[in-house]
């Protein structure tokens, strides 16, 4: 692994639904904090909205869901994915690689007629 790779993700997180609009706010500016603390940088930040979960996780049935793309250098992200853990108020997370930075995200049926 090159020592100054950076690369594009896109972080999907799922906050708390019973956090307020300001202990959201202060949420996601952690999440943001830590990326930008290790030399990443936010590229858009995409609020979804509090939707119902495909599960019940931790006696919640909804979440607030962010999409955060950023870019950062590779041997960053286990930190970055640590301190996440520790995150009490994120219910799940996931951070993929990407190719571009959506300016919609659309889904399509998943059958198609």
């Amino acid at each position: 692994m090159e020592k100054n790779k950076r690369n594009l993700y896109e972080g999907l997180y799922i906050l708390s639904p019973t956090l307020s609009d300001d202990a959201r706010l202060k949420a996601v500016d952690r999440i943001t904090g830590e990326i930008t603390k290790n030399s990443g940088e936010i590229k858009k930040i995409l609020d979804w909205g509090r939707k119902k979960l495909a599960y019940e996780i931790n006696g919640k049935k909804e979440g607030h869901y962010f999409l955060v793309y950023f870019d950062a250098p590779t041997q960053v992200m286990p930190e970055v994915w640590h301190e996440n853990h520790l995150n009490e108020d994120l219910i799940r997370f996931v951070t993929l690689r990407a190719e571009e930075v959506k300016e919609t995200i659309e889904f399509k049926p998943l059958i198609q007629e």
